[in-house]
């Protein structure tokens, strides 16, 4: 039997890498996750602000700014709930960032050529870079002049998005984490940022999704496999596309204990 792409078993993780100085009792921010992503499926978590939706997608590529204290993250029957974050990387995890960084004086085509040599763990020629862009940015509807700007340097909010979309595409992960990726967009670049995860689920049709957001509205671009529902650190409701809806017209305030 196949294991999954991803396994999340009773995830418990408190902010801090070796824990309070003091030795007072750590907060927990995620208190038992449990979540399940086969190959080739889209997965939403929902839920409030401080439910814990981000740092799930931190701990997930190995921020240092989290500690797992119980649980395991396996990634293709593998636990690697204590891996480095360039180790997730080079296996094939991909996080796209709710807030980008701008990184002056690097190109994007530079931080593309660097990525993808550490992906693959082989030098990748520049030729070889640009054709790919080229390709990738003709299919995503992005002016070409686009690859010599500066990494995420004067971006307006959604073209940091559609950078992320297009670093998604070239690395081909296989499994991406999508962190409120909907953050500060109107509904014209959502559409844009939905069609362009299509793009590339088309030409990597086993590509694992896992999107982090508040909203309905980006699901309806992208049409999760499932939706579960995150608060207080826990998964209280997992269910079909369905459950966005609901919580679209009533809110969290059920759930909240």
């Amino acid at each position: 039997m196949t294991a999954p792409l991803l396994e999340i078993e009773g995830l418990r993780v408190t902010a801090g890498r070796d824990g309070p100085a003091d030795g007072t009792q750590e907060t927990e921010i995620l208190r038992g996750v449990d979540l399940v992503v086969e190959a080739g499926q889209v997965h939403a978590l929902m839920g409030p602000n401080g439910a814990g939706k981000s740092t799930l997608a931190a701990t997930l590529m190995g921020h240092p700014s989290y500690r797992v204290v119980d649980g395991a993250v396996r990634y293709k029957g593998e636990d690697v709930t204590h891996w480095a974050t360039d180790a997730r990387a080079k296996a094939g995890l991909f996080l796209a960032f709710q807030y980008p960084e701008a990184i002056d004086g690097v190109s994007v085509v530079q931080f593309l050529r660097q990525a993808m040599s550490a992906r693959r763990g082989q030098e990748v020629s520049a030729l070889e870079v640009r054709i790919a862009m080229t390709e990738w940015m003709e299919r995503l509807g992005m002016d070409l002049s686009f690859g010599e700007r500066y990494l995420n340097q004067g971006f307006s909010g959604g073209e940091k998005k559609r950078n992320e979309i297009l670093q998604m595409a070239m690395l081909e992960p296989e499994l991406a984490v999508l962190d409120e990726t909907d953050s500060g967009l109107d509904i014209d670049a959502l559409r844009v940022v939905g069609r362009g995860v299509h793009t590339v689920r088309e030409l990597h049709p086993s590509l694992g999704v896992l999107v982090v957001t508040h909203y309905q509205r980006l699901l309806e671009a992208l049409v999760p496999d499932r939706v579960h529902l995150l608060v207080d650190g826990r998964i209280v409701e997992s269910g079909g596309p369905e459950l966005a809806e609901r919580i679209e017209k009533i809110g969290y305030e059920p759930w909240r204990r």
